[in-house]
């Protein structure tokens, strides 16, 4: 699979192929980053640059090159990411429910969301991109340096940069479980 092939017929099935294995990763990660609307539109659009561009297997392998073009596309949309994570910090404020038990867990949980949202809005995008495909698409930082287009040392510096600023930023979590 990392090796595309020469003749058009075979690089439609290697292409289907491809797409049918990271289809929902990607989707899933776009979804995360930004949200489910956008994923859609997005995730096809990697596969569209992915075909366009051709893949260069001396690159590494395709997994982090797709990231990367994910990466690329989200960053993007960056002003709405950012707008959409200090909108969710301002106004994560938990809605009164009908059912108890629910009100209790959305009050926890919402409570949680606004912070984290306002502390990753806040970060640098490089340090929020690190974090971001660690975290939600679950690539190892060999992975992220090469879907970036980074070194493996930055990848680590950036992580461990966004890791003190989020501490700094949200404080001790259990002081504010109220």
């Amino acid at each position: 699979m990392t090796v595309p092939p020469s003749t058009a017929q075979d690089a439609t099935t290697w292409m289907e192929r491809t797409f049918d294995e990271h289809w929902p990763e990607v989707h899933r990660y776009i979804a995360r980053r930004l949200s489910s609307d956008v994923a859609d539109d997005l995730a096809a659009e990697v596969f569209l640059v992915a075909v366009r561009g051709g893949y260069d297997p001396s690159r590494g392998e395709i997994r982090p090159w797709l990231y990367g073009i994910a990466t690329n596309l989200v960053a993007k949309h960056r002003r709405a990411e950012v707008r959409r994570w200090k909108a969710l910090g301002r106004t994560a404020e938990p809605r009164a429910e009908s059912h108890e038990d629910t009100t209790l867990a959305r009050v926890a949980a919402g409570a949680l969301t606004g912070r984290l949202a306002g502390a990753l809005a806040g970060l640098k995008r490089g340090d929020r991109d690190v974090v971001l495909l660690i975290a939600l698409a679950g690539l190892t930082h060999a992975e992220v340096a090469e879907a970036l287009g980074i070194p493996y040392g930055t990848v680590a510096s950036r992580l461990n940069r966004a890791r003190k600023q989020l501490r700094k930023t949200l404080g001790d979590l259990e002081d504010h479980d109220g």
